[in-house]
């Protein structure tokens, strides 16, 4: 006898090991993971490109290895229109349906993003690139607080509208912990149109500064009383852990509450806070007499 499978879709997402050690913690994390059934799992893209080996790497295990939905993240960043038409031809020639398809950061030292003169310029122009190599499941990102880049929220929504029509399937959020700025982000984005799913992104609390480090680079704000939880707790893992799952917790079930029913969660190649979410959500491992 089988258990009923929850409502609720999960999806996470993995970043390419650079170590052995880290090899090992990703993998141990995926075995954990993979038995909550994810629609489908994501792995990061470097800045400029630089980890698409290490990235293809760990999709083809994932791929050989599981029976998970493997959805790399391909970037505009670093490579020709035909290079990145290629790298799509060559994912679909190993079974990949599923894509995340992104501007991307140029490296730390380069200053402000200039697009490729051979290449696509923005997320939606590789979407429609896409497009025409085959007929991929398409996520793109939004974000619930403006993208740091953006001159203006407005200006940030028709950018999103533009990956949607480009024939984008979902977009996925940047993680936020104002609970009621992704409620209003996705009403602006109905009232403008946008038809699709804005499925939320969940970061789970691992270390608070690693987090701060995060916000700042994404936009993100850190609420007072987020700080106020995590205050003192720099020594206390086991404290801090239990904190952060009962934010996340309360997060989703807010979420729920107000017709949620897709979450992405950035695991940084951890399952425990995960897992423990996602059993919150009613999210379990199937269980077959």
């Amino acid at each position: 006898m089988s258990k009923a499978k929850s409502n609720v879709e999960v999806s996470f997402e993995f970043f390419p090991p650079h170590t052995e050690k880290m090899e090992e913690t990703l993998w141990n994390s995926v075995q954990k993971l993979k038995i909550l059934e994810p629609s489908f799992v994501s792995v990061t893209y470097g800045a400029d490109g630089s980890t698409r080996e290490r990235t293809h790497a760990a999709v083809e295990r994932i791929v050989r290895e599981t029976s998970l939905t493997a959805a790399p993240h391909l970037t505009c960043i670093g490579a020709s229109r035909g290079e990145i038409d290629d790298i799509a031809r060559g994912y679909w020639d190993m079974g990949i349906r599923h894509l995340v398809a992104l501007r991307g950061d140029p490296p730390k030292d380069a200053g402000a993003y200039v697009p490729n003169p051979g290449g696509y310029a923005y997320a939606s122009d590789l979407v429609t690139g896409l497009r025409k190599v085959a007929d991929f499941d398409i996520s793109v990102a939004a974000y619930p607080e403006v993208h740091p880049e953006a001159p203006n929220a407005q200006f940030d929504l028709e950018n999103l509208k533009r990956k949607i029509d480009a024939g984008a399937n979902r977009a996925i959020t940047q993680f936020f912990f104002d609970t009621d700025a992704y409620l209003r982000f996705r009403d602006l984005a109905v009232a403008a149109g946008i038809e699709r799913v804005i499925v939320p992104g969940i970061l789970p609390i691992t270390r608070f500064p690693q987090l701060q480090r995060f916000a700042a680079q994404c936009g993100a704000s850190v609420p007072e009383w987020l700080h106020e939880r995590f205050a003192g707790l720099d020594d206390d893992e086991q404290t801090r852990q239990i904190i952060a799952a009962n934010v996340a917790i309360e997060q989703v079930r807010r979420l729920q509450q107000e017709g949620v029913n897709e979450f992405h969660f950035y695991t940084l190649n951890r399952s425990e806070l995960t897992v423990a979410i996602c059993h919150a959500l009613g999210v379990h491992p199937r269980e077959v007499a």
